[in-house]
């Protein structure tokens, strides 16, 4: 029966992509949705827009994750209320991390496992990137990150020979979608469609998007 249960369930076998440029941040995501072997979804949107600062992409269970961006958008609202100051990125990534490492460790037949990409802009105008892996460990992304989706070994693989330091923010869109391309011809849990996101002193801003 368990192993049914992890069978069936919609999970996200997904690609998610940061990308940090001199000038800004890309996130992207492909949107294909599954349960087990079958496509149940080909416009899942796996970027997601938390606040005006901050932007989020997950890959693992579907449910766990839309549960996880409310959790966050309601935890960080409250925090601002409080503490009448809006919280850093990196105070919300850590409150991502903490909730994802209390998650996984909590007895179920069906453990909630999300991996994340977290990026936002602070409010002297810099952006950061963080990755938060499934069992909850945080670090902060220097170059690029693509999680633990199930398309991170073809994307990886891209843009270990394409990255470049200096890059603009304009270089890394066309370098996501180039990666996200590769992973979705080869990663039999990635495809559909694509979206990539930029996040600069400007603010949170969509740069593309493409079914496939």
């Amino acid at each position: 029966m368990e192993q049914e249960l992890k069978n069936s369930i919609l999970k996200s076998g997904t690609s998610i992509i940061g990308i940090v440029c001199k000038d800004g941040i890309v996130i992207a995501a492909d949107r294909q949705s599954t349960a087990g072997n079958i496509v149940m979804s080909k416009k899942s949107k796996k970027v997601a827009k938390i606040n005006d600062y901050l932007l989020f992409a997950g890959t693992g269970g579907v449910a766990d994750i839309q549960r996880l961006k409310k959790l966050i958008a309601a935890e960080l609202r409250l925090k601002e209320l409080r503490s009448k100051s809006r919280p850093t990125v990196k105070q919300s990534a850590n409150l991502i991390a903490t909730i994802t490492y209390s998650q996984i460790r909590q007895m179920s037949p069906i453990p909630s496992i999300v991996g994340s990409l977290v990026g936002g802009i602070d409010e002297d105008g810099s952006v950061k990137l963080y990755s938060i892996e499934p069992a909850g460990s945080i670090t902060e992304v220097e170059d690029y990150d693509a999680n633990f989706g199930s398309g991170m070994p073809f994307v990886l693989g891209l843009l270990e020979r394409q990255y470049k330091p200096d890059m603009t923010v304009k270089q890394g869109v066309e370098l996501a979608i180039e990666a996200l391309k590769s992973s979705t011809q080869r990663d039999i849990g990635s495809g559909y469609g694509i979206d990539v996101f930029s996040i600069t002193k400007e603010g949170i801003k969509k740069e593309f998007e493409q079914e496939i």
